[in-house]
């Protein structure tokens, strides 16, 4: 399966595996160093905490290479007609008679607790395509779905400021 990621996406990424090779990972070995210096290991509390944080930025070293290493570039071409991505969307969900607003976002930058969907999520995947006026469903889980209508298109671009995903 390749991930499906912007150019930006994959700066982004080489950026922090930077950050993380040429400067935290020494500082993690240094901290590792000097906790077990402090003695009996089996009784180290800073010692275990300063090589799971090792073991940390090791795990997430490997994960950026791997999304990188799999990537397809998406095109950089806007969508011109419709919802694309990076595009803002007003939205009413007529099951709750609410109106939420949503960016589209690749999956290494979603956050939807401040708005930013993924692409592949559920609603990203339903909003894809669609204009203003239009009336979707939203198929959540076999047994679960819902309506929603596009109210407002904010044309959008990948301007960096949606930060890469955590874990």
């Amino acid at each position: 399966m390749h991930n499906e990621l912007t150019k930006k996406d994959i700066q982004m990424m080489r950026e922090e595996l930077d950050y993380r090779r040429i400067q935290l990972r020494p500082q993690l070995l240094e901290a590792v160093k000097e906790a077990r210096a402090f003695g009996d290991l089996s009784e180290n509390f800073e010692y275990k905490a300063a090589k799971q944080e090792k073991n940390r930025n090791e795990g997430r070293i490997r994960y950026l290479e791997n999304m990188i290493r799999t990537a397809k570039v998406l095109p950089d071409e806007p969508v011109t007609d419709g919802v694309g991505l990076y595009d803002k969307v007003t939205v009413f969900l007529e099951d709750e008679g609410d109106t939420e607003t949503y960016q589209i976002v690749t999956t290494m930058r979603q956050d939807a607790l401040h708005g930013l969907i993924s692409k592949e999520s559920p609603m990203g995947k339903a909003l894809l395509g669609r204009k203003v006026g239009e009336t979707f469903h939203i198929q959540v889980k076999d047994n679960y779905g819902y309506d929603a209508k596009v109210l407002a298109i904010e044309k959008g671009e990948d301007d960096g400021s949606a930060p890469l995903t955590g874990f």
